[in-house]
C-alpha cells in the first residue's frame, strides 16, 4: 500500500517548509515571515497538524508584543522518505523522517548500470525497507549526470558514469515502486540538502565544491539551487588553474583535472599501482613524490575555490567529498593559492569542510523528495 502524499495549499506548504529549515518556529514567527493574516495562518497550520507533518510543543513569549505564541516542530513517523545515490559501481540508500534525520541506512553492489536492471535493483531495496518503514511516501534518486526536466518530466539526459543518455529514470522506478520520484545530479542534491539541512540552511547564497573522482559545483542563488539551462551548471573540472602540467586526458593542460581527481593525484605522485588512500598515506609520512602531487592539487584548489567567489559571490562555500585529503595535507597551498587569485578582493571568506559520507549523498535523495513534493 502506498502512503501518498496529499496536495497542500501555498499556505500550509509554504508554512512547513519554514518550519523544515529553521527548525522550532512560533505561529507568530511563521505568519510574519509569510505575511500571513492570524486566520490564513491558523487554516494552514490546522492542516498540517491534522495530516501529522507539525506538532506543537508548548508556548514562548517571542517578538515585541510580549505574547506567549505555540511553538510548532516538523513530526516524525508519519511520513518518510527514501534517498538513493548511485555511483558507478555502488547503490546508497537511506529513509529519513520529515525533517531529513536518518533512520535506516543500507549499501550494495550495483549489479549491472543498464537503466531497467538499476531501477529494478532499487525497486527490491525500497521493497526491503518498506517493510520497517511503511510510511514512505517519496524517493528521490540522485546520480553523476545531467538531468533535466523535458515536457514536464525529469530525464537523465547523459551520465558518463553509467553509461546513460536520454533515460526517464524517474518514471522507470515510479512505475515499479508506487512512489512519487525525483531524480537530479548528485551534486546539485547535496547541495539542496545542505542549503536546508546543513552548512547553508537558510543562506539566501551558497556554493558547495565537491573533490573527489571528480570536480564538481552546486549553487545556491537567490535562495534556490540553480541547475543551469541544460542541467550542466558546476562543470568546473576543467576550468583552467595553473599554466603547464600535465595533460587531464581530453587535451588540455593546466586545467583542474589535471592535478585534482584523486586518481590523477595518484598517477602524478608516480605511485604506479597505489591506491588513493595509500598515496594519502605516503604523503603524511611524508613522501616527496606524492607531497609534491597533493601541493600541486592544493593549488589547483585554491584557484577552483577563488574562481567560484568571483563567479558567484557566495555567502559561504561548503566543501566536501571523498578527496579532502586534499584540503588537509596541502593546507597551506590552497590558502596561498585563494589569498593570491582573490586579491585585491579581502572580503572575509567563509569556507564550511563537511566531513565525506556516502550516507549524506543518499539523505540528499531523500531531501530531494521532500524538496520536490514541496515543489521546489
Amino acid at each position: 500500500m502506498t502512503h501518498t502524499w496529499p496536495a497542500l495549499p501555498d499556505g500550509s506548504r509554504l508554512a512547513l517548509r519554514e518550519i523544515l529549515i529553521h527548525g522550532v518556529l512560533s505561529r507568530a514567527e511563521i505568519a510574519r515571515s509569510l505575511g500571513l493574516s492570524r486566520a490564513s495562518l491558523t487554516r494552514a497550520m490546522r492542516l498540517l497538524v491534522a495530516h501529522g507533518m507539525v506538532v506543537e510543543v508548548g508556548t514562548d513569549v517571542r517578538g515585541a508584543t510580549g505574547r506567549p505564541s505555540e511553538l510548532l516542530q516538523v513530526s516524525s513517523g508519519a511520513w518518510e522518505f527514501l534517498g538513493v545515490k548511485l555511483t558507478k559501481d555502488r547503490l546508497y540508500a537511506a529513509v529519513t523522517d520529515l525533517g531529513g534525520r536518518i533512520l535506516a541506512l543500507h549499501e550494495e553492489v550495483m549489479t549491472s548500470t543498464v537503466p531497467e536492471d538499476v531501477a529494478a535493483q532499487i525497486t527490491a531495496v525500497t521493497a526491503q525497507l518498506r517493510q520497517a518503514h511503511p510510511a514512505l511516501c517519496a524517493m528521490g534518486v540522485s546520480l553523476p549526470g545531467d538531468v533535466l526536466v523535458r515536457s514536464g518530466e525529469p530525464i537523465v539526459a547523459a551520465s558518463v558514469f553509467l553509461g546513460w543518455a536520454d533515460v526517464p529514470f524517474a518514471r522507470m522506478v515510479s512505475e515499479r515502486t508506487g512512489l512519487a520520484t525525483f531524480t537530479a545530479n548528485d551534486v546539485h542534491a547535496l547541495t539542496a540538502k545542505e542549503h536546508w539541512f546543513g552548512a547553508g540552511a537558510g543562506r539566501e547564497s551558497m556554493a558547495l565544491v565537491t573533490v573527489g573522482e571528480g570536480v564538481g559545483l552546486g549553487l545556491i542563488a537567490n535562495g534556490q539551487v540553480s541547475t543551469g539551462q541544460n542541467g550542466r551548471l558546476g562543470r568546473i573540472g576543467h576550468l583552467p588553474v595553473l599554466g603547464g602540467g600535465p595533460d587531464c586526458g581530453l587535451g588540455h593542460r593546466g586545467c583542474a583535472s589535471s592535478f585534482l581527481p584523486s586518481p590523477v593525484i595518484v598517477r602524478n605522485s608516480g605511485h604506479v599501482g597505489a591506491t588513493y588512500d595509500e598515496v594519502v598515506e605516503l604523503a603524511r609520512d611524508g613522501d616527496a613524490p606524492a607531497l609534491a602531487a597533493f601541493v600541486d592539487a592544493g593549488r589547483a584548489l585554491g584557484v577552483v575555490l577563488a574562481s567560484v567567489v568571483h563567479v558567484t559571490d557566495p555567502s559561504a562555500i561548503v566543501l566536501t567529498g571523498d578527496g579532502l585529503p586534499v584540503y588537509d595535507i596541502a593546507r597551506s597551498a590552497v590558502d596561498d593559492a585563494l589569498r593570491g587569485a582573490l586579491e585585491p578582493n579581502t572580503d572575509a571568506l567563509t569556507i564550511e569542510v563537511q566531513p565525506f559520507e556516502f550516507s549524506e549523498w543518499a539523505r540528499a535523495g531523500a531531501v530531494l523528495a521532500i524538496r520536490g513534493l514541496l515543489q521546489e
